[in-house]
């Protein structure tokens, strides 16, 4: 049943928020990791904003979520703060991560979230651990595994699925199916239109929804999220979507054609749909404050990245082991107790409280 007109509004325009503040985000670390402020490597999720959007509007700040090498979105939709972000981003001490994580590492299990990670398929091993702590303590928190094609085709995906699935666990795996596996085309890397049929296989719940409407992964989602926390088991919701970026900035893109990207932006970017879909209630003036507040947030984190001190030498190893707390430092204090309560993630912690989509 659809949600009244006003509340579906609402819920658009706070969908719309989240995108705009992705995009923002991501076009600006484009701009700075190609000016040498961005160490390492940074692969941008530009086009699928909704996917994370969509999602992440369905969850609890004590739910979980794994991420890929290509997280930022689906961690600023969790709810990490845009600095916390940038300045890891800037490898500055001030950073989630303390600047040791990166784009590829970035964590913040005070929102739940586990990890990106730079190793493909490397999530669902973290969200079936989650999903059976959650089953196991006997709360209803979910965990919620982002993943592309290529995972699909690696054994954790297969191992970890039949897992959730004959356990029956609260886990929701949400395939960002972006047609490419790294340079390699989904035509070239397997023998089905929808990956989805995979999960079939494993007696799993499954849906296909299109990647370029948030309103249409929320829905999907909000179906998943709430099989999950009645106890109904995993579901695989398979979006298809587009990343209008190559697989890392910098990318020759010699897989593809320009005109290629250029057509399904043109006629599916999904900040222009959901405007589009909002048109009767939200005017020009209205949109484009969205997108100038996003800036203004985006400019405000990177002056805070940019005035804040790089780690020490002597921090590079800090957090390896439980020893390395030290209660009589504050900063410290608050990370070991939140990770304590949060791995692998937090039965009291942000307990009832919505996500950054609400």
């Amino acid at each position: 049943m659809s949600a009244p007109a006003g509340a579906r509004r609402d819920l658009g325009i706070a969908l719309l928020r989240t995108m705009i503040r992705i995009r923002v985000l991501e076009e600006g670390i484009e701009k700075h990791f190609l000016a040498g402020d961005i160490p390492g490597f940074a692969h941008l999720s530009i086009g699928q904003e909704a996917v994370a959007a969509g999602t992440c509007a369905n969850l609890r700040t004590d739910d979980a979520i794994a991420s890929t090498h290509r997280g930022h979105g689906h961690t600023l939709a969790k709810g990490t703060s845009m600095r916390g972000m940038v300045a890891e981003l800037f490898a500055r001490a001030t950073g989630i991560c303390k600047g040791k994580g990166g784009s590829m590492h970035i964590a913040d299990f005070s929102v739940g979230m586990l990890g990106a990670n730079g190793v493909v398929a490397g999530g669902f091993g973290l969200v079936a651990g989650a999903a059976l702590s959650a089953q196991q303590r006997k709360t209803d928190q979910v965990a919620v595994c982002f993943f592309g094609d290529g995972a699909t085709n690696r054994g954790p995906f297969h191992e970890n699925l039949n897992l959730c699935a004959i356990w029956n666990l609260p886990a929701i795996f949400v395939l960002e199916n972006n047609r490419y596996a790294s340079t390699t085309s989904t035509a070239e890397t397997m023998k089905i239109a929808d990956v989805s049929l995979r999960a079939q296989g494993y007696g799993m719940p499954s849906a296909i929804v299109d990647g370029f409407d948030a309103l249409a992964v929320y829905d999907a989602l909000g179906e998943a999220v709430a099989r999950a926390r009645s106890g109904g088991g995993p579901t695989f919701v398979e979006c298809k979507t587009y990343r209008a970026r190559g697989h890392y900035i910098g990318d020759p893109e010699r897989y593809r054609q320009k005109t290629e990207v250029e057509d399904v932006m043109s006629a599916s970017d999904p900040i222009v749909r959901m405007q589009a879909q909002l048109a009767d209630g939200l005017s020009p003036a209205e949109f484009e404050g969205l997108w100038s507040t996003a800036r203004e947030e985006f400019a405000d984190a990177v002056a805070f990245a940019r005035s804040s001190p790089s780690p020490e030498r002597d921090e590079a190893f800090f957090g390896a082991y439980t020893g390395d707390r030290d209660a009589s430092d504050p900063v410290h204090a608050i990370e070991s107790r939140e990770r304590d309560e949060f791995m692998p993630f937090a039965p009291n912690v942000g307990a009832g409280s919505q996500g950054s989509g609400h």
